[in-house]
Protein backbone atom coordinates (compact mmCIF):
# COMPACT_ATOMS: atom_id res chain seq x y z
CA UNK A 1 0.00 0.00 0.00
CA UNK A 2 1.65 3.95 -1.06
CA UNK A 3 0.33 6.80 -2.18
CA UNK A 4 2.08 9.18 -4.95
CA UNK A 5 3.51 12.82 -3.69
CA UNK A 6 5.23 13.24 -7.14
CA UNK A 7 4.61 17.21 -8.27
CA UNK A 8 2.61 17.25 -11.26
CA UNK A 9 4.56 18.81 -14.29
CA UNK A 10 1.59 19.69 -16.72
CA UNK A 11 3.70 20.02 -19.49
CA UNK A 12 3.79 16.59 -19.82
CA UNK A 13 1.42 14.19 -21.41
CA UNK A 14 -1.75 13.68 -19.12
CA UNK A 15 -3.04 10.84 -17.69
CA UNK A 16 -6.33 9.12 -19.65
CA UNK A 17 -9.64 7.71 -18.06
CA UNK A 18 -8.23 4.07 -18.29
CA UNK A 19 -4.76 5.38 -16.41
CA UNK A 20 -6.34 7.21 -14.08
CA UNK A 21 -8.20 3.70 -13.37
CA UNK A 22 -5.19 1.86 -13.20
CA UNK A 23 -2.94 3.83 -11.29
CA UNK A 24 -5.81 4.31 -8.00
CA UNK A 25 -6.16 0.47 -8.54
CA UNK A 26 -2.45 0.36 -8.18
CA UNK A 27 -2.11 2.32 -5.03
CA UNK A 28 -5.08 0.90 -3.17
CA UNK A 29 -4.16 -2.82 -4.37
CA UNK A 30 -1.15 -4.54 -2.12
CA UNK A 31 -0.51 -5.91 1.66
CA UNK A 32 -4.31 -5.43 2.36
CA UNK A 33 -4.81 -8.33 0.55
CA UNK A 34 -3.27 -10.62 2.88
CA UNK A 35 -5.62 -9.90 5.38
CA UNK A 36 -9.30 -9.58 4.13
CA UNK A 37 -9.93 -13.52 4.87
CA UNK A 38 -9.08 -13.06 8.19
CA UNK A 39 -11.27 -9.97 8.56
CA UNK A 40 -13.52 -12.04 6.92
CA UNK A 41 -13.48 -14.60 9.99
CA UNK A 42 -13.06 -11.69 12.35
CA UNK A 43 -16.40 -9.94 11.35
CA UNK A 44 -18.62 -13.20 11.72
CA UNK A 45 -18.59 -14.52 8.15
CA UNK A 46 -19.05 -13.54 4.13
CA UNK A 47 -22.60 -11.35 4.86
CA UNK A 48 -21.26 -9.42 7.47
CA UNK A 49 -17.88 -8.58 5.70
CA UNK A 50 -19.39 -7.95 2.38
CA UNK A 51 -22.39 -5.74 3.95
CA UNK A 52 -19.64 -3.20 5.61
CA UNK A 53 -17.67 -3.20 2.64
CA UNK A 54 -20.74 -2.03 0.41
CA UNK A 55 -21.78 0.03 3.22
CA UNK A 56 -18.12 1.61 3.71
CA UNK A 57 -17.96 2.12 -0.73
CA UNK A 58 -19.90 4.95 -0.43
CA UNK A 59 -17.92 6.78 1.77
CA UNK A 60 -14.34 5.69 -0.26
CA UNK A 61 -15.96 7.12 -3.25
CA UNK A 62 -17.24 10.11 -1.34
CA UNK A 63 -14.43 11.08 0.18
CA UNK A 64 -12.30 10.45 -3.73
CA UNK A 65 -14.61 12.71 -5.42
CA UNK A 66 -14.67 15.57 -2.30
CA UNK A 67 -10.93 15.64 -2.60
CA UNK A 68 -11.10 15.94 -6.68
CA UNK A 69 -13.30 18.93 -5.91
CA UNK A 70 -11.13 20.13 -3.15
CA UNK A 71 -7.99 19.77 -5.53
CA UNK A 72 -10.11 22.02 -8.29
CA UNK A 73 -11.21 24.31 -5.69
CA UNK A 74 -8.00 24.87 -4.25
CA UNK A 75 -5.40 24.73 -7.26
CA UNK A 76 -3.25 22.41 -5.49
CA UNK A 77 -2.10 19.06 -6.79
CA UNK A 78 -1.22 17.05 -3.12
CA UNK A 79 -3.28 16.13 -0.45
CA UNK A 80 -1.17 18.02 2.78
CA UNK A 81 -1.00 21.24 0.40
CA UNK A 82 -4.99 20.70 -0.23
CA UNK A 83 -5.83 20.43 3.63
CA UNK A 84 -3.68 23.25 4.10
CA UNK A 85 -5.19 25.48 1.78
CA UNK A 86 -8.97 24.52 2.49
CA UNK A 87 -8.93 23.81 6.36
CA UNK A 88 -5.79 26.27 7.41
CA UNK A 89 -2.76 26.25 8.72
CA UNK A 90 -3.35 24.40 12.08
CA UNK A 91 -5.53 21.20 10.21
CA UNK A 92 -2.59 21.20 7.86
CA UNK A 93 0.31 20.44 9.98
CA UNK A 94 -2.21 17.51 11.49
CA UNK A 95 -2.83 16.16 7.94
CA UNK A 96 1.15 15.84 7.67
CA UNK A 97 1.85 14.42 10.87
CA UNK A 98 -1.04 11.74 10.05
CA UNK A 99 0.59 11.58 6.05
CA UNK A 100 4.00 11.25 7.98
CA UNK A 101 2.74 8.39 10.73
CA UNK A 102 0.85 6.48 7.95
CA UNK A 103 3.48 5.91 5.72
CA UNK A 104 6.35 5.07 9.04
CA UNK A 105 3.24 2.20 9.96
CA UNK A 106 2.78 1.12 6.17
CA UNK A 107 6.62 0.71 6.07
CA UNK A 108 6.77 -1.28 9.08
CA UNK A 109 3.91 -3.47 7.94
CA UNK A 110 6.18 -4.22 4.97
CA UNK A 111 9.04 -5.42 6.94
CA UNK A 112 6.57 -7.45 9.07
CA UNK A 113 5.13 -9.03 5.98
CA UNK A 114 8.68 -9.97 4.12
CA UNK A 115 9.60 -11.07 7.58
CA UNK A 116 6.66 -13.53 7.73
CA UNK A 117 6.96 -14.86 4.16
CA UNK A 118 11.11 -15.47 4.50
CA UNK A 119 10.33 -16.78 8.11
CA UNK A 120 7.91 -19.27 6.54
CA UNK A 121 10.04 -20.71 4.56
CA UNK A 122 13.28 -20.53 6.74
CA UNK A 123 11.38 -22.20 9.98
CA UNK A 124 12.93 -19.38 12.32
CA UNK A 125 11.94 -16.58 14.51
CA UNK A 126 11.14 -13.16 14.07
CA UNK A 127 13.27 -12.21 16.85
CA UNK A 128 16.47 -12.46 14.65
CA UNK A 129 16.64 -9.71 13.14
CA UNK A 130 19.42 -10.16 10.70
CA UNK A 131 16.73 -11.60 8.07
CA UNK A 132 15.30 -8.25 7.75
CA UNK A 133 18.65 -6.33 7.66
CA UNK A 134 19.22 -8.56 4.44
CA UNK A 135 15.73 -7.79 3.03
CA UNK A 136 16.77 -3.91 3.81
CA UNK A 137 19.96 -3.71 3.04
CA UNK A 138 19.57 -3.02 -1.34
CA UNK A 139 17.48 -0.21 -0.11
CA UNK A 140 19.62 2.49 1.37
CA UNK A 141 21.47 3.14 -2.00
CA UNK A 142 17.92 4.02 -3.71
CA UNK A 143 16.31 6.04 -0.70
CA UNK A 144 19.07 7.98 -0.86
CA UNK A 145 18.11 9.42 -3.99
CA UNK A 146 16.08 12.68 -4.40
CA UNK A 147 14.49 12.27 -7.23
CA UNK A 148 10.94 10.41 -7.64
CA UNK A 149 13.00 8.27 -11.12
CA UNK A 150 12.37 5.03 -8.74
CA UNK A 151 8.66 5.70 -8.31
CA UNK A 152 8.63 6.04 -12.22
CA UNK A 153 10.43 2.66 -12.45
CA UNK A 154 9.08 0.55 -10.33
CA UNK A 155 5.33 1.21 -10.24
CA UNK A 156 4.59 -1.17 -13.32
CA UNK A 157 6.72 -3.98 -11.21
CA UNK A 158 4.78 -3.01 -8.22
CA UNK A 159 1.32 -3.53 -9.98
CA UNK A 160 2.35 -6.96 -11.85
CA UNK A 161 3.45 -8.61 -8.86
CA UNK A 162 0.10 -7.68 -6.87
CA UNK A 163 -1.36 -9.07 -10.10
CA UNK A 164 0.32 -12.32 -9.76
CA UNK A 165 -0.21 -12.66 -6.27
CA UNK A 166 -3.82 -12.06 -6.09
CA UNK A 167 -4.25 -14.17 -8.63
CA UNK A 168 -2.40 -16.90 -7.09
CA UNK A 169 -4.09 -16.13 -3.54
CA UNK A 170 -7.70 -16.77 -5.61
CA UNK A 171 -6.75 -20.31 -7.62
CA UNK A 172 -5.57 -21.76 -3.84
CA UNK A 173 -8.29 -20.65 -2.00
CA UNK A 174 -10.61 -22.06 -4.29
CA UNK A 175 -10.03 -25.55 -3.19
CA UNK A 176 -12.20 -26.57 -0.53
CA UNK A 177 -14.99 -24.73 1.61
CA UNK A 178 -15.60 -25.49 5.13
CA UNK A 179 -18.60 -24.46 6.93
CA UNK A 180 -17.93 -21.92 9.87
CA UNK A 181 -20.41 -20.42 12.37
CA UNK A 182 -21.25 -16.73 12.52
CA UNK A 183 -20.34 -14.67 15.19
CA UNK A 184 -22.32 -11.80 16.71
CA UNK A 185 -22.65 -7.66 14.17
CA UNK A 186 -20.39 -6.36 16.75
CA UNK A 187 -17.43 -8.00 15.54
CA UNK A 188 -18.66 -6.90 12.61
CA UNK A 189 -16.34 -3.70 13.25
CA UNK A 190 -13.13 -5.76 13.53
CA UNK A 191 -13.35 -5.54 9.56
CA UNK A 192 -13.21 -1.82 9.10
CA UNK A 193 -9.49 -0.88 9.53
CA UNK A 194 -8.63 -3.58 6.92
CA UNK A 195 -11.05 -2.08 4.83
CA UNK A 196 -9.53 0.87 5.31
CA UNK A 197 -6.28 -0.27 5.46
CA UNK A 198 -6.84 -1.79 1.89
CA UNK A 199 -9.30 0.87 -0.15
CA UNK A 200 -6.21 3.15 0.91
CA UNK A 201 -5.43 5.59 -2.25
CA UNK A 202 -7.14 8.68 -1.55
CA UNK A 203 -3.53 10.52 -0.77
CA UNK A 204 -2.36 9.45 -4.57
CA UNK A 205 -5.95 11.03 -5.83
CA UNK A 206 -5.76 14.38 -5.68
CA UNK A 207 -2.29 13.99 -7.67
CA UNK A 208 -3.78 11.54 -10.18
CA UNK A 209 -7.04 13.67 -10.52
CA UNK A 210 -4.42 17.27 -11.22
CA UNK A 211 -2.31 15.27 -13.80
CA UNK A 212 -6.03 14.15 -15.84
CA UNK A 213 -6.92 15.41 -19.15
CA UNK A 214 -10.72 15.75 -18.43
CA UNK A 215 -10.95 17.03 -15.35
CA UNK A 216 -14.66 17.39 -14.87
CA UNK A 217 -16.06 16.30 -11.67
CA UNK A 218 -18.41 14.15 -13.47
CA UNK A 219 -15.42 12.04 -14.99
CA UNK A 220 -13.57 11.93 -12.36
CA UNK A 221 -16.64 10.16 -10.38
CA UNK A 222 -16.82 7.93 -12.66
CA UNK A 223 -13.23 7.17 -12.86
CA UNK A 224 -13.48 6.78 -8.89
CA UNK A 225 -16.63 4.48 -9.27
CA UNK A 226 -15.36 2.13 -11.16
CA UNK A 227 -11.74 2.10 -9.73
CA UNK A 228 -13.75 1.31 -6.39
CA UNK A 229 -15.99 -1.03 -7.39
CA UNK A 230 -12.95 -3.07 -9.16
CA UNK A 231 -11.23 -2.85 -5.65
CA UNK A 232 -13.98 -4.14 -4.35
CA UNK A 233 -14.63 -7.38 -6.39
CA UNK A 234 -11.07 -8.74 -5.52
CA UNK A 235 -10.94 -7.70 -2.16
CA UNK A 236 -13.85 -9.19 -1.64
CA UNK A 237 -12.72 -12.94 -3.70
CA UNK A 238 -10.06 -12.86 -1.95
CA UNK A 239 -11.68 -12.83 1.49
CA UNK A 240 -14.11 -14.97 0.75
CA UNK A 241 -11.87 -17.97 -0.68
CA UNK A 242 -9.42 -17.62 1.91
CA UNK A 243 -12.12 -17.70 4.57
CA UNK A 244 -14.04 -20.35 2.73
CA UNK A 245 -10.55 -22.36 2.63
CA UNK A 246 -9.39 -22.28 6.07
CA UNK A 247 -12.57 -20.68 7.96
CA UNK A 248 -11.86 -19.45 11.77
CA UNK A 249 -8.14 -20.94 11.70
CA UNK A 250 -7.13 -17.88 8.90
CA UNK A 251 -3.78 -16.64 9.94
CA UNK A 252 -4.01 -12.47 9.74
CA UNK A 253 -1.52 -13.19 6.68
CA UNK A 254 -3.10 -15.44 4.69
CA UNK A 255 -0.16 -16.73 2.93
CA UNK A 256 1.10 -17.95 6.29
CA UNK A 257 -2.03 -20.48 6.32
CA UNK A 258 -0.60 -21.88 3.63
CA UNK A 259 2.35 -25.26 4.09
CA UNK A 260 5.84 -24.13 3.39
CA UNK A 261 6.45 -26.89 1.18
CA UNK A 262 3.66 -26.07 -1.33
CA UNK A 263 5.23 -24.98 -4.45
CA UNK A 264 2.91 -22.64 -5.89
CA UNK A 265 2.78 -20.62 -2.93
CA UNK A 266 6.65 -19.89 -2.05
CA UNK A 267 6.05 -18.74 -5.23
CA UNK A 268 3.74 -16.00 -4.11
CA UNK A 269 5.71 -15.00 -1.16
CA UNK A 270 8.84 -14.62 -3.27
CA UNK A 271 6.88 -12.49 -5.36
CA UNK A 272 5.07 -10.78 -2.73
CA UNK A 273 8.27 -10.38 -1.03
CA UNK A 274 9.89 -8.67 -4.24
CA UNK A 275 6.98 -6.24 -4.62
CA UNK A 276 7.34 -4.94 -0.97
CA UNK A 277 11.67 -4.51 -1.15
CA UNK A 278 10.54 -2.26 -4.44
CA UNK A 279 7.76 -0.53 -2.86
CA UNK A 280 9.92 0.37 0.62
CA UNK A 281 11.91 3.01 -1.07
CA UNK A 282 8.96 4.83 -2.21
CA UNK A 283 7.04 5.04 0.81
CA UNK A 284 10.32 6.13 2.53
CA UNK A 285 10.77 8.57 -0.11
CA UNK A 286 7.37 10.25 0.64
CA UNK A 287 7.90 10.51 3.95
CA UNK A 288 10.90 11.87 3.65
CA UNK A 289 10.22 14.21 1.27
CA UNK A 290 7.20 15.51 3.39
CA UNK A 291 10.18 15.87 6.51
CA UNK A 292 12.20 17.76 4.25
CA UNK A 293 9.99 20.23 3.33
CA UNK A 294 8.69 20.82 6.95
CA UNK A 295 13.05 21.26 7.41
CA UNK A 296 13.08 23.23 4.48
CA UNK A 297 10.56 25.82 5.53
CA UNK A 298 12.18 26.34 9.02
CA UNK A 299 15.72 26.63 7.17
CA UNK A 300 14.78 28.75 4.35
CA UNK A 301 15.77 32.08 5.88
CA UNK A 302 19.63 30.41 7.09
CA UNK A 303 22.38 30.11 4.63
CA UNK A 304 23.66 26.94 3.06
CA UNK A 305 19.93 25.49 2.88
CA UNK A 306 21.32 23.09 0.15
CA UNK A 307 24.17 21.18 2.11
CA UNK A 308 21.63 21.00 5.04
CA UNK A 309 19.20 19.27 2.77
CA UNK A 310 21.61 16.90 1.31
CA UNK A 311 22.85 15.78 5.34
CA UNK A 312 18.92 15.59 6.61
CA UNK A 313 18.33 13.32 3.42
CA UNK A 314 20.85 10.81 4.47
CA UNK A 315 20.12 11.83 8.22
CA UNK A 316 15.87 10.88 7.78
CA UNK A 317 16.85 7.68 5.27
CA UNK A 318 19.25 6.00 8.26
CA UNK A 319 16.46 6.75 11.02
CA UNK A 320 13.54 5.78 9.36
CA UNK A 321 15.18 2.19 8.10
CA UNK A 322 16.61 1.66 11.53
CA UNK A 323 13.38 2.66 13.68
CA UNK A 324 10.99 1.03 11.04
CA UNK A 325 13.10 -2.67 11.63
CA UNK A 326 13.16 -1.95 15.26
CA UNK A 327 9.72 -1.67 15.34
CA UNK A 328 9.43 -4.53 12.88
CA UNK A 329 11.16 -7.27 15.21
CA UNK A 330 8.73 -6.45 18.13
CA UNK A 331 5.83 -6.42 16.70
CA UNK A 332 3.82 -9.52 16.88
CA UNK A 333 1.83 -10.27 14.04
CA UNK A 334 0.06 -8.22 11.13
CA UNK A 335 -3.25 -7.73 12.29
CA UNK A 336 -2.05 -5.35 15.13
CA UNK A 337 -0.26 -2.93 12.47
CA UNK A 338 -3.38 -2.62 10.35
CA UNK A 339 -5.16 -2.03 12.57
CA UNK A 340 -3.16 1.15 13.66
CA UNK A 341 -3.03 2.04 9.99
CA UNK A 342 -6.79 1.52 9.11
CA UNK A 343 -7.45 3.52 12.42
CA UNK A 344 -4.79 6.40 10.36
CA UNK A 345 -6.52 5.63 7.28
CA UNK A 346 -9.77 6.85 8.58
CA UNK A 347 -8.57 11.00 8.83
CA UNK A 348 -7.35 11.13 4.79
CA UNK A 349 -10.92 8.46 3.81
CA UNK A 350 -13.17 10.11 6.22
CA UNK A 351 -12.19 13.07 8.44
CA UNK A 352 -9.69 15.25 6.10
CA UNK A 353 -12.16 15.12 3.16
CA UNK A 354 -15.37 15.64 5.51
CA UNK A 355 -13.93 19.10 6.82
CA UNK A 356 -12.44 20.02 3.21
CA UNK A 357 -16.32 19.49 2.27
CA UNK A 358 -17.32 21.86 5.53
CA UNK A 359 -15.05 23.83 4.96
CA UNK A 360 -16.01 24.51 0.92
CA UNK A 361 -19.32 24.40 1.58
CA UNK A 362 -20.05 28.15 3.18
CA UNK A 363 -23.20 29.15 2.45
CA UNK A 364 -27.53 28.94 3.41
CA UNK A 365 -28.88 27.62 0.28
CA UNK A 366 -30.27 24.05 0.38
CA UNK A 367 -27.84 21.85 -1.56
CA UNK A 368 -24.96 23.51 -0.02
CA UNK A 369 -26.41 22.56 3.84
CA UNK A 370 -26.94 19.16 2.80
CA UNK A 371 -23.53 19.15 1.25
CA UNK A 372 -21.73 20.42 4.71
CA UNK A 373 -23.89 18.44 6.81
CA UNK A 374 -22.94 14.97 4.73
CA UNK A 375 -19.09 16.29 5.45
CA UNK A 376 -20.00 16.35 9.10
CA UNK A 377 -21.34 12.90 8.78
CA UNK A 378 -18.61 11.77 7.84
CA UNK A 379 -16.44 13.32 9.87
CA UNK A 380 -18.16 11.84 12.80
CA UNK A 381 -18.04 8.58 11.03
CA UNK A 382 -13.83 9.17 10.58
CA UNK A 383 -13.54 9.90 14.37
CA UNK A 384 -15.43 6.42 15.68
CA UNK A 385 -13.65 4.29 13.01
CA UNK A 386 -9.80 6.09 14.12
CA UNK A 387 -11.21 5.75 18.06
CA UNK A 388 -12.79 2.35 17.42
CA UNK A 389 -9.40 0.83 16.06
CA UNK A 390 -7.18 2.48 18.08
CA UNK A 391 -8.69 1.26 21.30
CA UNK A 392 -9.06 -1.82 20.60
CA UNK A 393 -5.41 -2.80 19.12
CA UNK A 394 -4.16 -0.79 22.51
CA UNK A 395 -6.46 -3.17 24.60
CA UNK A 396 -5.14 -6.15 22.58
CA UNK A 397 -1.73 -4.99 23.05
CA UNK A 398 -2.11 -4.14 26.69
CA UNK A 399 -3.29 -7.71 27.31
CA UNK A 400 -0.51 -9.47 26.38
CA UNK A 401 1.60 -7.12 28.74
Amino acid sequence: KFCSRVSVEHAGPRLGSLGAIFILLKSALGAGLLNFPWAFAKAGGIHNAVTVELASLVFLVSGLVILGYSSSVSGRCTYQAVVREMCGLAIGHLCEICFIFNLFMISVAFLVIMDDQLGKRELTSRSIPSRNLSACSPLLHDTLESTSRVIDQMSLLLASLVLEFALFVLQMTFECAPVCRMSSWASTFTVIPTICFGFQCHEASITIYSNMENQRLSHWILVCVISMIVCLIIYSLTGVYGYLTFGKEVKADVLMSYSSDDVVMIIARLLFAVSLVTIYPIVLLLGRSVIQDHLLRRWRPCAGVSALESRSRYVVTVLWITVTLLFAIFVPDISKIISVIGGISAFFIFIFPGLCLMFAMHGFCVPRVILTLWGAFTLVCGAFIFGQSTTITVMQILGKI
